[in-house]
């Protein structure tokens, strides 16, 4: 066993020698500047090595955490924050205070600046929000703060939220994404067009952006809080993941992300990386586009459910990596229905039901997903165990970028999707990917519309009582499902490889890299 071992780890070797002269020939970045014991005054570059870029770099226009995950609470903060327990904390705000039930106050700090000199105030604050709520700026992201009325500088550093209704999740919201500030010199050189060099006043600095290829900060030495250990991030797009696993072995990198669960073995077997991961709010499911026929059938989409058998995907895609999910909330969100029960494999309920809804010899559809292994991987499973009620899939694969536009704009039958639920409250799950006023790019890609469903949404976000909330949401999500809008495959674990020699790094639940307290030896 000890000769196996040792040629396992042999081979190991070979094998990422081969990835470094095959795939890697950058030189090796310089991540220390004097002894170990001087790590945290002298910095270093921090590379992280992505599988996909961001899509823009404006929190107006983000639909997804993985452009999000670049800039918040790095370039962009909020007002308010989450500490490490994903606990809301005083950011930007040093207090807030509800007034009545649909006036919300915060005293600002009077000791921040934006990365261009300008001064934080709430004349600041008030040009963020005016920008992502003015229609002919069109943002995507505005949806989430629809029910504010009016953002109001009452002086200097007091600033209040006017809403149309009641909304208990506001804190929540921003402390999300959309809920950075923008300098407001940013916002009148770029108006309603995205932002390309993107101004906050966190503890990085924004340099350069090469589309597709790097995304280069460096530290904000005029920080209003702790600074970064840090003197330089890159994040480094690198779409094979052997590549980046090698990345790391050879220290052009020290994190590599995200990490699938067929790597996991090589990064254990690894001298200089291991695994980081832990358990996110959201989850991964199969979504339908129920506008597109035959999906538009409720029947059909039961059918389907019914033919999938998600232990096997879970073991054989996921090696068990994961809990196997019920909902679109992972256990952790507020409002999780913890006795959801999705459909149970029945390839005999499935045909039925497909005879009942015209199509007894099955059909043929297209199943789109991104260039993700586990999700091509599934997709497989999909395609193999489909074929059991006669329903022939053709599997598309694309480029992240390019498979979110397509999902976004309808252009899609069934589909591999994540929700990640950046808030962790069910209201950011529930009406972003369920209400009929979020079709698209706000994040209801199944183009999903119920009444019903709406206004038990619409309720629990007005309703103060948290047991009421969690009622409102139980009854929504048994709807959903009863209508079989999607299958839930299991609640995402977030995981990468990192460098031995990182401290301080993590993955918020909801699925933001945390790099500020990051040292390197």
């Amino acid at each position: 066993m000890k000769l196996k071992k040792r040629m396992g780890l042999l081979i190991l070797a070979l094998v990422i020698a081969m990835l470094i002269s095959g795939c890697s020939t950058k030189k090796q970045v310089n991540t220390s500047q004097g002894s170990k014991e001087n790590a945290s005054e002298n910095g270093g570059t921090l590379v992280i090595a992505r599988l996909s870029d961001a899509e823009n770099l404006d929190h107006h226009f983000m639909s997804t955490i993985n452009a999000a995950s670049v800039t918040h609470n790095k370039i962009y903060e909020g007002l308010v924050g989450r500490d490490k327990n994903a606990e809301i904390k005083p950011l930007l705000a040093e207090k807030w205070e509800q007034l009545d039930e649909t006036t919300w106050e915060f005293k600002l700090r009077e000791d921040v600046t934006f990365h261009d000199g300008t001064a934080f105030n709430a004349d600041a604050v008030k040009a963020t929000f005016d920008r992502l709520l003015d229609p002919e700026v069109a943002s995507p992201r505005a949806v989430v703060f629809k029910m504010v009325e009016e953002v109001k500088a009452v002086d200097e550093f007091t600033v209040q939220f006017k809403l149309s209704e009641p909304f208990s999740p506001l804190l929540s919201i921003l402390a999300n994404h959309e809920g950075g500030i923008i300098s407001p010199k940013t916002i009148e050189k770029y108006g309603n067009k995205v932002i390309q060099e993107p101004v906050g006043t966190g503890p990085f600095i924004f340099e350069s952006w090469t589309p597709g290829k790097e995304i280069v900060f460096h530290k904000n030495e005029k920080y209003w809080g702790t600074h970064s250990k840090l003197d330089k991030v890159l994040f480094k797009v690198v779409p094979e993941e052997t590549t980046r696993i090698s990345m790391l072995e050879t220290g052009e990198a020290h994190i590599a992300e995200p990490l699938s669960v067929t790597m996991m073995e090589t990064v254990k077997n690894s001298k200089n990386a291991e695994i980081y991961s832990s358990e996110g709010f959201g989850t991964e499911y199969i979504g339908f586009n129920v506008e597109k026929e035959p999906f538009d059938d409720a029947r059909v989409r039961k059918a389907v459910g019914h033919a999938v058998e998600m232990d096997s995907i879970l073991e054989g895609v996921f090696e068990n990596v994961g809990r196997k999910s019920n909902s679109l909330l992972g256990p952790k969100v507020f409002g999780y229905h913890e006795g959801l029960e999705a459909y149970e494999y029945n390839l005999n309920e499935a045909k039925r039901l497909l005879t009942e809804a015209g199509y007894p010899n099955g059909f043929e559809a297209t199943l789109k997903t991104m260039d993700k292994k586990e999700w091509i991987n599934m997709a497989e499973v999909l395609q193999s165990q489909l074929k059991g009620i006669g329903i022939k899939l053709d599997i598309q694969v694309f480029e992240y970028g390019t498979f979110v536009e397509q999902v976004n704009r309808g252009d899609s039958e069934m589909f591999i999707l994540s929700w990640r639920n950046a808030t962790g409250d069910a209201d950011y799950n529930q009406y972003n990917l369920f209400h009929s006023s979020s079709h698209g790019a706000s994040g209801n890609t199944f183009f999903y519309s119920n009444k019903e469903v709406d206004s038990l949404i619409d309720a629990a976000r007005a309703e103060k009582d948290s047991d009421k909330r969690i009622e409102f949401y139980a009854k929504a999500q048994e709807i959903e499902m009863k209508e079989s809008v999607y299958i839930p495959v299991r609640v995402i674990e977030n995981m990468a490889a990192i460098s031995k020699d990182v401290k301080g790094f993590s993955i918020s639940p909801s699925g933001y890299l945390e790099i500020n307290d990051i040292s390197i030896k």
